[in-house]
């Protein structure tokens, strides 16, 4: 998809040596090094690269706003383009659920995500990108997921072990199971003989995950979710699992650190003071250098929010390096991340003094314009 030439003025500009009073040429879609004919007077705002999502699912309410209401695909997917372009997100990963749980969260979706993505992707000025979590004690999935994975060519997965082994072990009914199983389509007494058959299953999965890693494309993306311990974290590094995340606990986060593995944490606990489920925040681990990136998780406005607010203390070159150009680097997106010649001209623009985003440019092509910049650009007032 060829992209828009032309050229900002005046603006602030975050290049890779920092924010700069300096004009940006864009040629065909990419950073270039000629003023071009077209050109916009960008005197009060900030230019920023476009902000990359390494794990959100907020686009689940537009693909079904109500349980069962999947009706079309296509259409859910632009609602997701439109938030995502609103919040500066010019790449994202979106974390599709291969699990148990059913409904829109089991096999039989995935796969369908799977295919509309592929078709939408065709036409979007935005890169959507899948990620599919994995639950690692489906046992009986193992040679399936590989399969649909190799189809479509996933390049990220995610491993889960979502099931309340605290609960059986203890030969307790787990919470929230009769609503679980309603929407798995089980009644709960199978839901719950389910839980118990994967559960009880656990000593098999270090040796069958070994033989899917070797059933997965070689350049796939791996990465583990919820790690609770340092040893787990550890495991997972051996098997070529690179990538941590949302770690629960410091120790498993130093882990991490210490393996060289990227540790991933979500926007919403910065904002949020700390994790709603009373895990490590993500305050701490920035504190402590152990955070190299920050994701949407749930909620797609909160990443370029969270950046934001970490301006005053380490500024905005460092603050927006988490939304971008790290989480490009743990990707391996080396055309992106950074406004320099060659680059793609993904890019958020804000208004300076508000910092609302009024701009988002995807390979040079405007797929967010409002405010007073859309007034700028477009000559209507």
């Amino acid at each position: 998809m060829t992209g828009s030439s032309f050229s900002f003025y005046n603006a602030d500009v975050l290049t890779p040596a920092g924010v700069a009073r300096a004009p940006l040429h864009i040629e065909k879609g990419v950073v270039a090094s000629a003023p071009q004919s077209v050109a916009f007077d960008l005197d009060g705002f900030l230019v920023l690269p476009g902000i990359i999502d390494l794990h959100g699912d907020g686009f689940e309410r537009h693909l079904a706003p109500r349980r069962g209401a999947v009706k079309n695909l296509q259409t859910g997917f632009s609602a997701v383009q439109s938030e995502l372009a609103a919040h500066g997100i010019t790449t994202a990963c979106l974390a599709q659920f291969y699990s148990w749980e059913g409904g829109m969260r089991g096999p039989e979706f995935a796969e369908k995500f799977l295919q509309a993505l592929q078709c939408f992707q065709q036409s979007s000025p935005l890169t959507l990108r899948a990620q599919l979590r994995f639950e690692t004690h489906m046992l009986d999935h193992y040679e399936r997921f590989a399969d649909l994975c190799t189809r479509f060519q996933v390049p990220y997965i995610v491993f889960n072990d979502h099931i309340p082994h605290g609960a059986l072990a203890a030969g307790k009914r787990p919470p929230r199971l009769t609503g679980q199983a309603l929407k798995s389509g089980r009644n709960p007494e199978a839901h719950l003989a389910l839980l118990k058959q994967m559960h009880d299953a656990h000593d098999q999965v270090p040796a069958a995950l070994l033989r899917l890693r070797a059933l997965l494309r070689a350049q796939t993306i791996l990465g583990s979710h919820d790690d609770r311990s340092a040893q787990q974290r550890q495991i997972w590094a051996q098997m070529g699992v690179s990538i941590c995340e949302f770690p629960e606990t410091y120790e498993v986060a130093k882990q991490a650190h210490t393996l060289g593995s990227p540790v991933i944490m979500g926007a919403p606990n910065l904002l949020r003071g700390g994790s709603h489920k009373g895990n490590i925040g993500v305050s701490t681990l920035l504190a402590e250098g152990l955070c190299d990136a920050l994701a949407s998780d749930y909620h797609y406005p909160s990443l370029c929010q969270a950046a934001l607010s970490l301006e005053a203390d380490i500024g905005i070159a460092k603050a927006w390096a988490l939304v971008s150009s790290r989480p490009a680097q743990i990707l391996g997106l080396n055309d992106r991340g950074h406004l320099a010649i060659g680059q793609r001209a993904d890019m958020v623009v804000l208004e300076g003094r508000s910092r609302a985003v009024e701009g988002t440019f995807a390979q040079g092509r405007a797929v967010h314009l409002t405010g007073s910049l859309a007034a700028r650009m477009t000559g209507l007032v």
